[in-house]
């Protein structure tokens, strides 16, 4: 067996969902809406099931997607691609991750992670025989300090791996942090391998600045963004990946031999989607930002402290003041107990520096953040 692979236990997010499952707890640990997602949406999919090709479909992507990806990030972030050289398309995110970390990652390679981090990240270094260098981030602001960086660059930083906005903080990095962390990745000639999948789920008036769009990163940035969190269909697992062409030959051919392509018919309703007028993604953040506040209020309410959440899915509570410092034994009570799953924040730090955050999922309907805001009102007062 691979210890890569063989020695990590089970996610804490298959963990949490269990417990729920078998608790009949309200799950507001792992991170998917229970809204079914855009139905025009999903109907062009299904039209194109039935009416469209089925067949294996170009391997960088359907012309028409990239066309569409491309468009829509100069519309969006004004970031100029060419759709054929510089776009492809992969089966999600994370596939796009790997093979980005597999084409350019050479054993003895240093990369720099910044933890708290998505689970994948850590594992897919090694896979490749990168030696990983953590940028440790505190709460409750999660910024980056010349100090952190200057520690963890090196002569043999090959590629830093980023997330913006930053899963699972809820957090979006500044132009500061953004100009700070260019300036090191020119300085040492390291590519970043920019996670942007939640660059359309940002909150009170934001707007993302993706990495491509920040001077002298065009040829060293691979971008990343996921249709699975753009349109709240998580389950589709459709990639964005774009690069500048001598970066893009090496990462299509990781592709190549990893999912070779995707679904033809998610492809052509992405290409769909992408193309939507901008009152579709207004309205999509507006959504969002109600759920986010509505369960802010009650969880302030409960005398529990937020950290504010600037964007993606997921906003965190600061369970020191309440006396705890185990956020994984705190979230099994949580589940056991009083019938709420969440996610400890400590999952996602390697070396285990912050034990006192713990996530939730508000991207769901009123009735199910009302039932599970009943429930840690019980949780507040057993703390109490």
């Amino acid at each position: 067996m691979n210890p890569i692979f063989a020695n990590l236990p089970t996610t804490i997010f298959e963990v949490m969902s269990g417990l729920a499952r078998e608790t009949g707890a309200v799950n507001l640990g792992q991170g998917f809406p229970d809204d079914p997602g855009p139905e025009d949406v999903r109907r062009k999919a299904a039209e194109a099931v039935l009416d469209g090709y089925n067949q294996y479909p170009p391997m960088m992507g359907l012309p028409e997607l990239r066309s569409a990806i491309a468009a829509h990030y100069k519309h969006w972030q004004g970031v100029d691609l060419d759709p054929m050289s510089e776009v492809m398309v992969t089966s999600g995110a994370t596939e796009a991750l790997a093979g980005a970390i597999l084409a350019l990652v050479e054993p003895g390679d240093e990369v720099v992670l910044f933890e708290p981090m998505y689970d994948a990240y850590l594992p897919l270094v090694r896979l490749a025989g990168g030696i990983p260098k953590f940028v440790t981030l505190q709460p409750p602001h999660f910024r980056l300090t010349e100090e952190a960086l200057a520690k963890a660059f090196s002569p043999k930083t090959k590629a830093v791996l980023f997330n913006n906005p930053l899963n699972p903080t809820a957090t979006i990095f500044s132009g500061e942090d953004l100009t700070l962390l260019a300036d090191f990745c020119r300085r040492f000639d390291a590519v970043v391998i920019s996670d942007e999948v939640w660059e359309h789920v940002v909150f009170d008036g934001r707007r993302h600045q993706s990495v491509l769009s920040l001077p002298g990163m065009r040829e060293r940035a691979v971008k990343i963004g996921s249709a699975g969190k753009i349109f709240s269909l998580t389950g589709w697992k459709v990639g964005f990946v774009c690069a500048a062409p001598h970066l893009m030959k090496v990462l299509a051919k990781a592709h190549q031999f990893l999912t070779f392509t995707t679904a033809p018919n998610l492809q052509t309703a992405v290409a769909y989607g992408l193309a939507k007028d901008d009152s579709y993604f207004e309205t999509m953040r507006r959504d969002f930002t109600k759920s986010r506040d509505r369960f802010t209020t009650g969880l302030k309410t409960l005398g529990f402290d937020v950290i504010p959440s600037q964007g993606t899915y997921f906003l965190n509570i600061d369970i020191a003041p309440l006396g705890e410092t185990d956020d994984v034994a705190f979230c099994r009570r949580l589940v056991t107990d009083f019938g709420v799953a969440a996610i400890p924040v400590s999952a996602f730090y390697a070396q285990g520096a912050v034990k006192n955050v713990v996530r939730f999922c508000f991207a769901k309907k009123d009735s199910t953040l009302d039932a599970g805001l009943e429930r840690l009102a019980k949780a507040a007062k057993r703390a109490a």
